[in-house]
């Protein structure tokens, strides 16, 4: 006999589901917090709390401000003169003012997500760029020269996004390069020295580059050959390339200077039709031969490094040589290329505080710019586009403290001067945010 199955009764048919599978409307979905990471907040709370610093500050020059501030947008020289334009001096540093300190407090209560913590940090960097220039400019007898401005910011830029290309190449491929100052003082060396001996600047330009190569086979040897500590040795380079310039030029070139410190100088190349542009035309179409080549060089170094195999080698080294070496990558001559191809840039570089600037060669001329590129590379993340726009950012401030000079304003012409180093310190310290370079940057690669 069976046992006859007694029938559920009616309404309780989930006695037939398993447990956990009984019907009914499904569990809300837990809504998951945002977490901040420890380092994160760290970050935040520290560029929030330089923001409203420089913001107090600004506030403070309010009080110190009077008359208009005028802001000249052509030069004497230009054949289009454009009107100047004034500013209100009071209120709009006020304005600014509080637009920073209203960008530190957001950041500050950590309730700006997606988009809005990099728009009030813009924001407040405008701010204090608009302010800082107006207090600066307000009732001077002369205008802010806005166009020499952007200009300069172009030129001195120069060197920096070269140097900076050089770091990319160099570091993507696992390479630090600390070495940059140097590779700037020995190609701004021998630019000068062949071209006064030759009176060319393209002769100079293979020299500069030369120099540079050379500089970073020294750096490529030691570090992928010899494993040497990366760090260490950029310094012993820099070391290296100040003390044999040095030496070349107290017993050789300075006794010689007409013969072998006289080089020629660029002119600037202005481009047909386009440098006549208002405004524009001047600032971007009117630079020399090496500013140009700047500008190309990150359009090439962008598409080696993201467009072509050779590029997908580097990257991958540079993250992880040792899953490289097993498809087949070697990756110890990828470095070499890498860091020799940089060299080429820091070549050029350095070529620009010579034959680019004055055509003669002093003692520790680059005056750290090696540095300062450095610097750039590390705010751009490693990319060309990105260091380059850091590099013209130190532009802009190198650029903007020469000029200040000219207006006579109260700032000590000491600070002017360091201005340029304090704005990097700054920057690399409070502002970058959080970068990871790449995973094997600095790890030499054995078999």
């Amino acid at each position: 006999m069976t046992n006859p199955v007694s029938p559920l009764p009616k309404g309780d048919e989930s006695a037939e589901q398993p447990p956990g599978m009984r019907a009914g409307p499904p569990p809300e979905e837990p809504i998951l917090a945002r977490s901040e990471s420890r380092q994160a907040r760290s970050q935040r709370l520290s560029t929030a709390a330089l923001i409203i610093v420089v913001g107090a500050l600004l506030l403070i020059l309010t009080f110190s401000t009077s008359g208009t501030a005028r802001f000249a947008l052509s030069d004497a020289f230009d054949e289009v003169r454009l009107p100047t334009f004034g500013l209100p001096g009071v209120p709009v540093v006020l304005i600014c003012a509080l637009a920073c300190l209203g960008a530190g407090i957001g950041l500050l209560s950590g309730r700006l997500r997606g988009r809005l913590p990099a728009l009030a940090g813009t924001v407040a960097g405008l701010a204090v760029v608009l302010g800082f220039l107006t207090w600066a400019a307000a009732g001077r007898g002369l205008p802010f020269p806005l166009s020499n401005q952007l200009h300069g910011t172009l030129s001195l830029a120069t060197p920096l996004i070269l140097g900076a290309l050089c770091g990319v190449l160099c570091e993507r491929s696992g390479i630090v390069n600390v070495a940059i100052e140097g590779q700037f003082l020995t190609a701004a060396f021998a630019a000068a020295f062949v071209g006064s001996v030759t009176q060319s600047i393209p002769a100079a330009l293979v020299a500069a580059m030369i120099a540079g190569v050379l500089m970073g086979s020294l750096l490529a040897l030691f570090s992928i050959k010899y494993l040497v500590d990366q760090v260490v040795l950029g310094v012993v380079i820099n070391l290296l390339a100040a003390g044999l310039t040095g030496f070349v030029f107290d017993q050789l070139v300075q006794p010689n200077s007409r013969e072998f410190n006289s080089g020629p100088i660029m002119n600037q190349l202005p481009i047909p039709f386009l440098s006549d542009i208002p405004f524009f035309g001047p600032i971007l179409f009117r630079q020399t031969i090496l500013a140009y080549l700047a500008v190309v060089s990150v359009i090439v170094v962008w598409f080696l490094l993201y467009r072509t195999k050779w590029g997908l080698r580097v990257r991958a080294v540079g993250e992880h040589p040792e899953a490289a070496d097993t498809v087949g990558i070697r990756v110890r001559a990828v470095r070499w290329s890498a860091v020799l191809v940089g060299g080429i840039f820091a070549g050029l570089g350095g070529a620009f505080f010579t034959i680019g600037s004055t055509g003669a060669f002093v003692k520790d001329l680059t005056v750290g710019n090696g540095f300062i590129a450095l610097a750039a590379l590390i705010m751009g993340r490693w990319h060309p586009v990105w260091a380059t726009v850091m590099a013209l950012f130190f532009g802009f401030v190198t650029q903007m403290a020469s000029q200040l000079q000219t207006l006579q304003t109260p700032v000590p012409s000491q600070f002017l001067l360091v201005l340029p180093y304090v704005a990097t310190i700054i920057a690399v310290a409070g502002l970058v945010g959080r970068v990871r370079a790449p995973a094997a940057d600095g790890v030499p690669y054995t078999k």
